[in-house]
């Protein structure tokens, strides 16, 4: 019986437990070993817990986060079995989650306001950034939304032509300008456009190099400026795509972003490719930014809202 009380669809639920297979049987595997022989949880046992979390690439500072909670449960109840372990694990990593992603949504939803919903799309090539954005559109238009893309991410004709070959797929409109363009001028074309045509959700891709964070930087803050010129809030939210399959590297790829603009939620993609699912728990603790989105599979489908509970139930099931 699971933990946590469903409010996933069934179909959710088995796409989700699923995609963070790989990761659930490497952890559970390492952990069955590391308390095989004991009865209740030690040092040794938290050592070995230590490891296997830092392995799966849950981060070393949210590591110790995890062990200290436990410690001080185990200093508490003065007893603890291994047998409780697992469930321990999920109270204390959702708890951890919770301080970060506080709303747990189910359905694809914007805020209730009287002009288009702007995501600003970031990160760098190669994480399913043009794909997340297909299918977040294909998401938002099944929920009922007029969605309009733009695609400014200039640097690459690739770029345009995959984001045109989604928008075609999920027959939702875009704005595009030739390749070399100026990023913020399609921008600025994108939200007029929305506007004119009373669209509820706007997303604008960005170009994805990182090789000189300075040109970023200056590159985002335009297009932001650019952008408040047709709707002064705009980008009501800046979502930073990271892949979960590179691990730590997908650490560093946050902090580079961070760095270079204000991003206020992840998608962590490619999780059903990997053991790496851990990743997630650490990237959210670690820059206190809320994970909005995971991939976990290729499929259309795959692409689902973020909800903390139902994630590490399926995690540690």
């Amino acid at each position: 019986m699971s933990f946590f009380k469903k409010i996933f669809s069934k179909e959710k639920k088995e796409n989700l437990d699923k995609g963070l297979e790989k990761s659930k049987t490497s952890f559970l595997s390492k952990l069955t070993k590391a308390v095989a022989g004991k009865s209740k949880v030690d040092e040794d046992v938290l050592d070995n817990l230590e490891e296997i979390l830092i392995a799966s690439d849950v981060g070393v500072d949210t590591t110790l986060k995890i062990i200290d909670r436990i410690e001080a449960r185990v200093s508490k109840d003065k007893y603890m079995g291994t047998d409780e372990l697992n469930s321990i694990l999920k109270e204390e990593i959702a708890g951890l989650l919770a301080e970060t992603n506080i709303d747990d949504a189910v359905e694809y939803t914007i805020p209730e306001i009287d002009e288009p919903y702007v995501i600003m799309v970031v990160g760098v090539n190669g994480v399913g950034k043009t794909t997340t954005i297909g299918k977040m559109a294909y998401q938002f238009k099944k929920a009922g939304k007029k969605v309009v893309l733009g695609a400014a991410d200039t640097f690459r004709a690739a770029a345009i032509d995959q984001l045109q070959i989604w928008a075609d797929r999920v027959e939702v409109p875009m704005i595009k300008q030739k390749m070399g363009s100026d990023p913020a001028s399609v921008a600025f074309d994108t939200l007029k456009s929305a506007v004119a045509q009373d669209a509820d959700v706007v997303i604008i891709d960005t170009a994805g190099r990182l090789h000189n964070k300075v040109n970023l930087m200056n590159e985002l803050t335009k297009i932001k400026r650019v952008m408040q010129k047709v709707i002064p809030d705009a980008p009501h939210e800046v979502l930073l795509i990271l892949d979960g399959s590179t691990g730590q590297n997908a650490f560093e790829q946050a902090k580079q972003f961070t760095k270079a603009t204000e991003v206020t939620s992840l998608a962590v993609t490619k999780l059903d490719g990997t053991a790496k699912g851990g990743v997630v728990i650490g990237i959210s603790d670690q820059f206190q930014i809320p994970v909005k989105y995971i991939g976990v599979g290729e499929g259309i489908e795959h692409l689902q809202v973020f909800n903390k509970n139902e994630f590490v139930d399926s995690f540690f099931d």
